[in-house]
């Protein structure tokens, strides 16, 4: 099997190196193709205005100066064209990835971008505390990560699908166990604007979080994760809504 290993937090980050660990676990034939630099915040990005550069770090090692997305993309339709991987992890994100924050993420893109392209993939990410300033246990996808993965590589899942799998914020003998969840859903005031000034006095301006405490609902991958277990969200490529799409349809034919 053969597997490219991508991330968001750059190709020097400490989880790059736990998820190569995993890779390792899984198959002797794994491929690292990761941004240059810090991508978090990404999301689904091309770079279309200027050129990609690569940079080889070693055997099957490389760098892309781009994002997740475009590490892929060189991955599977350049280094790799000859013999496309089989699978494509993406990760492990230093930080959770769970409700609204899979539309922002670089990671999931990653995996995202896989599954466009015809290929199994699975993004990791493990949670890291209040605020996400917590020092990572990365002991706890060491431990868990080539099982978990061996057993969805088991399952048949649906085309247009990856797969997102947390890490929580525990001992490795602390894990519940594994939980198949829904996205979470987190209050509209989540974001702020924290505005300051310079030596100069101009304006400039950071976005803050307010990470809510509030108990969320049963079965969610918040849930799991506040509850030490490592959760597995299925995500879907396609956006549409077909409750809504039927209502529509209904009222303007009208």
């Amino acid at each position: 099997m053969r597997i490219v290993v991508t991330n968001d937090d750059g190709v020097e980050a400490a989880g790059i190196e736990v998820l190569e660990e995993i890779a390792h676990e899984l198959s002797d034939d794994v491929w690292v193709v990761a941004p240059e630099t810090d991508n978090s915040g990404a999301s689904h990005s091309l770079t279309l205005a200027e050129p990609l550069r690569l940079r080889e770090l070693g055997q099957q090692r490389y760098a892309v100066k781009g994002t997740p997305t475009d590490c892929v993309i060189m991955a599977v339709r350049s280094l790799l064209l000859d013999h496309p991987p089989d699978l494509i992890l993406s990760g492990v994100n230093r930080g959770q990835n769970v409700a609204d924050d899979v539309t922002y993420s670089g990671t999931v893109a990653g995996a995202i971008e896989g599954t466009l392209l015809g290929i199994r993939s699975i993004a990791l990410s493990l949670v890291t505390g209040p605020m996400e300033q917590g020092v990572p246990i990365w002991e706890t996808p060491l431990t868990h990560g080539a099982k978990v993965v061996r057993q969805l590589l088991d399952t048949d899942w649906t085309r247009g699908v990856l797969l997102n799998v947390n890490f929580p914020d525990c001992q490795p003998d602390e894990v519940t166990g594994v939980e198949v969840t829904r996205m979470g859903q987190r209050s509209p005031d989540l974001l702020n604007i924290d505005d300051r000034m310079d030596t100069r006095g101009k304006a400039y301006y950071w976005i803050g979080v307010n990470r809510e405490m509030a108990e969320p609902p049963e079965g969610t991958d918040i849930w799991a994760v506040r509850n030490k277990a490592i959760s597995v969200t299925p995500l879907c490529l396609d956006f549409t809504h077909q409750p809504t799409c039927e209502q529509l349809q209904k009222a303007l034919k009208s």
